[in-house]
C-alpha cells in the first residue's frame, strides 16, 4: 500500500496555476493513487486515469471558478483537479461556465429569476440552461406554487456526476466524466466519513429495506417503505439509466449487469430524465417489476439523502460491485453513511446454512458459522465483528479498499459445514435435506440448482465428497446425501414436475442478445450452458456426437446412469433457452473464426478427453486390443442404435446381433485400476465374457476405483488383480490378440509423489484372452478446433487458462472441464462450468471477470472438537437393489431410489452442522436476505432508529459537528 499521509504537503512541493491554485501533486505507488495537498488519500487502485489528462500550463479561468464554485469537498475546495477540470471544461464553454458561477449551488431560479441572476437576456439564456440541462450540470423542476418550470445547479454528488454519466453516448465522447463520478463520489467523504451521524447527515444515498421485510414491523416511520415514496409521488416515475453501473463500465470495472433502467427517477426529476435523454416513463406496476427483479439479483433499494424527510428525487437498486454510494460505507467502514434503521437477525435453530443470504448481502454482514458446540469450550465460536469509527480513531488504515472482493468471503475462520465445504460446486446439502425433510421437494430441487443443473446425473454417478466429510460419520456412518438428492432429482425426470428455473438476469428489458457458443455437451458445458441461460442469454451448445452428454452418455454404461436421466436433465436446459445443434464438430463443420462472423462473441470450450491412452508396449496394436472410451462409447452407440454403430462395434470385436443387440465371447483382459476401467470389465461381463481379468499397476489400497465399484465388479464375475502392469501383447500369425503378458510392480510413485513406476522384471505372468482394453489414461483431441488460436496447451495437451476465469490467451475462448483439469469427475466439470458461465457474462457485457466475484473458498469446522449434543439414532438407509430387475435387463438401472419414508428417515440424521451468523456492525439492514431465506431464520429488527433521521444537505455541518463532538469525548473518555 502507498503512503497513506494525510497531512498537508510542504509548501515547496505545491505548484499553482495561472489563476493562482494550486495544482494537484499525484504521487503513484503500486497502483495506488495519493493525492496530497487537500489532505485526502486514495487507497483503491487508479481506474480511469487515463482518461485525464495533466492540467494545461494556462487552464481557462471560467472553467476554473467553475470548478471551484461547484465543489462540494469540506476540505481543499481552492484545489483545482484534472478530472473536474476537464469535466467541466467538456460539459461547458466559457460563456456557460461564467453564466454557472453566477448561481448558487441547490438554489431553484425560474428564467425571470435567472435573467436576474446572471445579466443575460432570456432568449439566449433560456437556450444556454436547456443545453447545460441537456448536458447535466444544470437540472429542473417545477416545485413551487405556480408550478413553473425552475432551473438548479445541483451539488456533485448526488448531482451532477450522475447526470454527465447517465446517457452512454455522451459518456463514450467523454469518459473523463466517469472518473469525474468515480473521484467526486469519493475524495470530498475521505476525511468526514467517521463524523458522519447515523443517518447520514444529508450525504449521499441511504439504504431503504425490501419492502415485506418491515411490512409487519409496527415501529417502523414513513420514510423507512418504498410504498411511503411511491404514494407521495404517485404517477410521476421513470426509469433511467444507473450513473454508477455506467461509469464503472467505461472504465473497465462493470460486473455484467445491463445499466439501463435501474434507477426509479420520481417526482419532477422523472419529467427531468425523460426530457433530456435519459430515461421513459414506467407505471407504478413497472417500479415494482423493477424492484422484484432488483431484489432477485440482489440489488439493494438506496434513495437520495440530500433533502430531509419530505423529499427524495430517486430510488436506486445498487450492486455494491459498481455502486459508488455503498462505496462510502464499505470503502471506509463506515455504515453510518448508508445504513437503514433495521439490522438482521438469525435464528440459530432454524437456520440451516444453504448459504442464501451469505450470498446476497452486500455488506458481507452474514457469513457461514457452525451450530455445533465446541467441545473445548462447550459453545459455538465467538465471531469477530467489524470495528466501527464511533468510539476510536479511524484514518485510512481502518479502510477496507478491496470490500468488494472482501465482502464476498463467505465462511468465517472457525469454518461451517463440511458438505458444502467439501462440494466442488459447494451445493447446500444441509438445506436442501431439511427442504426434504419438510416435503418441500420442488424447493430443495431448486436449491440443488443453485450450484448443480445435473442432480438427477449426480444422484447416480456423484463421488459424494460430501459424505466422505460428513460429520456425521463420526458418529456412525455418513448421512446418504446422493441417494436424498436422487430421490429429489427424480422430479426431473418427469416433464410434469421437473423444476425449470426462473431466470434471474440483471437487466431490466428482454434478454441479453450478445451469442455465445459452447463447445461440447458433456457435463461442464451444459453447465455453461444452463447457467448461462439462466442469466438471460440463449447459448449455442455444439455437439459433435449425435447425442448430448459426453462421457456420461458415451462413457458411464447405463445400467449405472440411464440416458432418459441425461436426456431430461437437457431438456430442463432447452427449455431455458439453450439450443443443441448436435452433429456438428467445431473445427471441421465450422470454424471458430466463422462462428464469429456469425456474431458470436464469446466461447465455451468443454469437449473432454475423448481419446484413450496406449500403454507404450511391444505388440499393443495387434487386433482386439482397444482403448476403454472407445470400448465404452461403442457399446452406447450400438445400444443406442445411433448411425454407423453396428460397423463400429465389429471392428473393435463385438458380436451384433440382427437387433442389434452387442456381446462379447471369450476371454476379456482389462488393465487399469480406475473406475473406467471398472466399467468396462463389468460391461464386458455383462455381455457375456465367459471371463474377464482386471489387473492394474497399484496395490489394492491405493486403488484408484473406490470400494464400492470394486465390490460391484467382483459381483459381476470380474477378476481383481493388483500389482501388476503390462509388458508384451501377444499375437498370432494373423496379427489378432492371443494373451498378454505382465510383470509385478514393486512400487508405483517415486518419494516426491510422482507416477514413476518401477518393476520386477523377473516375475512376470501370462494371460491367454481373446481381448483386451486399455484403460490406462485419457486424452484431448482437439481436432482442429484451435487452428489458428492463441490458446496455449500444457501438460496432456490440456488448454492453459487462468485459474478463477478460465480465460485462455485468446480473450473471448474460455474452457472448462476434463480439456483444462484432465480426466476428473462429473461434479468438477459442472463447478468449472458454472464459473465459466460468470466470466462469460463479464465478459461480453464489457467488465472486469473478478473484482466482487464470489471467490468459492469455504472452511470446514473442526469436527475433531465438535459437540454433536443429542441426534437421531436411526442407522444409515440404503437403496434397494433389484437384482431380479437386474438379471432380465443386464443394461438397465437396477439400483432403486429411496421411497419416501426412507427419506424422511436419513435426512433426520444430519446433524445440522452449520448456521448463517450476522456481523450487525456491518449489517446495512437492506432485508436481502430475508427474500432468500427459504425457512424463516433471518429477520430485521428496529435496531437503530436514528439512522432514519433524514437531514438536509444545507445542515451537513452541524449535523457532522454536532456527532463529531460526541464521537471524540467518547475517544477520549475511553482512553482514561
Amino acid at each position: 500500500m502507498a503512503s497513506l499521509d494525510s497531512k498537508t504537503p510542504d509548501a515547496s512541493r505545491v505548484k499553482t496555476n495561472s489563476a493562482g491554485l494550486p495544482l494537484q501533486t499525484v504521487e503513484k505507488t503500486d497502483g495506488t493513487l495519493v493525492l496530497n495537498g487537500s489532505g485526502v488519500s486514495f487507497t483503491e487502485p487508479d481506474i480511469g486515469a487515463e482518461f485525464v489528462p495533466e492540467l494545461p500550463e494556462n487552464p481557462r479561468p471560467a472553467i476554473v471558478a467553475l470548478a471551484k464554485h461547484c465543489t462540494n469537498r469540506l476540505l481543499g475546495r481552492d484545489q483545482l483537479l484534472p478530472y473536474e477540470y476537464w469535466s467541466f471544461a467538456a460539459a461547458a464553454t466559457d460563456e456557460q461556465a461564467e453564466m454557472l458561477c453566477r448561481l448558487k449551488m441547490r438554489h431553484p431560479y425560474t428564467l425571470e429569476d435567472a435573467v436576474r441572476a446572471t445579466g443575460i437576456a432570456p432568449e439566449p439564456l433560456e437556450k444556454m440552461l436547456d443545453d447545460l440541462s441537456y448536458t447535466g450540470l444544470l437540472e429542473y423542476n417545477w416545485e413551487n406554487p405556480t408550478r413553473t418550470k425552475q432551473w438548479v445547479l445541483p451539488m456533485l454528488v448526488p448531482g451532477s456526476a450522475e447526470f454527465l454519466n447517465m446517457r452512454w453516448g455522451q459518456l463514450q465522447e467523454n469518459p473523463v466524466y466517469a472518473k469525474f463520478f468515480e473521484s467526486a463520489s469519493k475524495g470530498p467523504l475521505s476525511k468526514a466519513t467517521p463524523m458522519v451521524p447515523p443517518g447520514g447527515a444529508g450525504i449521499g444515498m441511504h439504504v431503504i429495506p425490501v419492502e415485506r421485510a418491515i411490512e409487519r414491523e409496527n415501529r417502523s416511520v414513513s420514510v423507512e417503505h418504498i410504498k411511503h415514496w411511491l404514494d407521495k409521488y404517485d404517477g410521476k416515475y421513470a426509469a433511467s439509466a444507473c450513473s454508477c453501473r455506467m461509469s464503472r463500465q467505461r472504465m473497465g470495472e462493470g460486473c455484467g449487469d445491463d445499466f439501463n433502467d435501474w434507477c426509479i427517477a420520481v417526482g419532477d426529476m422523472a419529467g427531468y430524465v425523460v426530457e433530456t435523454d435519459r430515461g421513459r416513463y414506467v407505471s407504478r406496476e413497472e417500479v415494482y417489476e423493477i424492484l422484484q427483479r432488483a431484489e432477485d439479483n440482489g440489488f439493494v433499494h438506496q434513495i437520495t439523502n440530500i433533502d430531509g424527510e419530505s423529499k427524495i428525487f430517486a430510488i436506486c437498486n445498487c450492486n455494491v460491485n459498481v455502486c459508488y454510494a455503498l462505496r462510502t460505507s464499505q470503502l471506509f467502514n463506515t455504515p453510518n453513511l448508508s445504513r437503514s434503521a433495521y439490522v438482521a437477525h438469525t435464528d440459530a435453530s432454524s437456520c440451516v446454512a444453504c448459504g442464501r443470504c451469505v450470498e446476497v448481502c452486500p455488506a458481507g454482514a452474514v457469513k457461514l458459522g457452525q451450530k455445533l458446540c465446541d467441545a473445548r469450550t462447550h459453545g459455538v465460536p465467538e465471531y469477530p465483528k467489524q470495528e466501527l469509527p464511533d468510539e476510536v480513531k479511524w484514518g485510512p488504515e481502518k479502510w477496507s479498499p478491496s470490500y468488494r472482493d472482501k465482502n464476498r468471503i463467505e465462511t468465517y475462520d472457525t469454518g461451517t459445514a463440511p458438505c458444502k465445504t467439501a462440494c466442488p460446486a459447494h451445493i447446500a446439502v444441509q438445506g436442501y435435506l431439511k427442504l426434504a425433510a419438510q416435503g418441500r421437494y420442488t424447493d430443495a430441487l431448486a436449491l440443488i440448482k443453485r450450484e448443480n443443473p445435473l442432480p438427477a446425473v449426480c444422484g447416480r454417478i456423484c463421488n459424494r465428497r460430501c459424505e466422505d466429510a460428513c460429520t456425521r460419520g463420526r458418529v456412525d456412518a455418513a448421512v446418504a446425501i446422493d441417494e436424498v438428492k436422487k430421490f429429489v432429482a427424480q422430479r426431473d425426470l418427469d416433464a410434469e414436475t421437473r423444476y425449470i428455473p426462473p431466470q434471474v438476469r440483471p437487466k431490466v428489458e428482454g434478454d441479453f442478445t450478445e451469442k455465445v457458443a459452447v463447445v461440447g455437451a458433456g457435463p461442464a458445458g451444459l453447465s455453461c450452458a444452463f447457467y448461462l441461460a439462466e442469466k438471460g442469454y440463449r447459448p449455442v451448445v455444439f455437439e459433435k456426437s449425435a447425442r448430448p452428454g459426453g462421457m456420461l452418455t458415451y462413457g458411464i454404461p447405463s445400467y449405472k446412469l440411464e440416458k432418459d436421466v441425461i436426456a431430461a436433465e437437457v431438456a430442463v436446459i432447452e427449455a431455458m433457452g439453450a439450443e443443441f445443434r448436435y452433429g456438428v464438430e467445431v473445427g471441421r463443420d465450422v470454424t471458430l473464426d466463422e462462428l464469429r462472423g456469425q456474431g458470436f462473441k464469446a466461447f465455451y470450450l468443454a469437449v473432454g478427453c475423448q481419446g484413450g491412452r496406449r500403454a507404450g508396449i511391444a505388440g499393443e496394436g495387434a487386433e482386439g486390443v482397444s482403448v476403454a472410451v472407445d470400448f465404452l462409447r461403442e457399446v452406447s452407440r450400438a445400444q443406442a442404435g445411433e448411425d454407423g454403430a453396428t460397423e463400429a462395434a465389429r471392428a473393435l470385436g463385438f458380436g451384433v446381433a440382427e437387433d442389434g443387440s452387442l456381446s462379447l465371447a471369450g476371454t476379456t483382459v482389462v488393465v487399469g485400476g480406475g473406475n473406467v476401467a471398472i466399467d468396462v470389465a463389468r460391461t464386458a461381463a455383462r455381455l457375456g465374457s465367459e471371463r474377464v481379468e482386471m489387473l492394474c499397476l497399484e496395490g489394492e489400497a491405493e486403488m484408484p476405483a473406490s470400494e464400492e465399484e470394486r465390490h460391484e465388479a467382483v459381483e459381476d464375475g470380474v477378476a481383481i488383480t493388483c500389482g501388476w502392469g503390462p509388458a508384451e501383447v501377444l499375437h498370432d500369425e494373423d496379427g489378432r490378440v492371443r494373451a498378454i503378458t505382465f510383470k509385478r510392480c514393486v512400487r508405483v510413485f517415486d518419494d516426491e509423489g510422482r507416477f514413476a513406476p518401477v518393476y520386477d522384471e523377473g516375475d512376470t505372468r501370462t494371460y491367454e484372452c481373446d481381448r483386451v482394453v486399455l484403460s490406462i489414461g485419457q486424452s484431448v483431441e482437439w481436432g482442429d478446433l484451435l487452428a489458428g488460436s492463441a490458446v496455449k496447451l500444457g501438460r496432456g495437451r490440456g488448454a492453459v487458462a487462468d485459474p478463477v476465469t478460465y480465460q485462455t490467451d485468446e480473450p473471448d475462448i474460455f474452457v472448462g472441464g476434463d480439456v483444462y483439469t484432465g480426466p476428473s469427475f462429473a461434479i468438477n466439470a459442472i463447478a468449472a462450468g458454472h464459473e465459466a458461465a460468470v466470466s462469460i457474462h463479464r465478459f461480453v457485457q464489457g467488465g472486469t471477470l473478478t473484482i466482487g466475484r464470489n471467490p468459492r473458498r469455504y472452511r470446514e469446522l473442526d469436527k475433531d472438537h465438535a459437540e454433536f449434543g443429542s441426534y437421531d439414532t436411526a442407522s444409515r438407509q440404503a437403496p434397494r437393489v433389484d437384482h431380479e430387475a437386474e438379471r432380465k435387463r443386464r443394461f438397465r438401472e437396477y439400483v432403486r431410489t429411496f421411497s419416501e419414508e426412507q427419506v424422511k428417515a436419513e435426512t433426520a440424521r444430519c446433524l445440522g452442522c452449520g448456521a448463517s451468523v450476522v456481523d450487525a456492525n456491518k449489517c446495512i439492514g437492506c432485508g436481502l436476505c430475508t427474500t432468500k431465506c427459504e425457512f424463516d431464520a433471518i429477520h430485521l429488527d428496529r435496531d437503530r432508529p436514528e439512522c432514519s433521521t433524514m437531514v438536509k444537505y444545507e445542515k451537513k455541518i452541524p449535523s457532522l459537528a454536532k456527532y463529531a463532538l460526541k464521537r471524540e469525548l467518547k475517544i477520549r473518555f475511553k482512553k482514561k
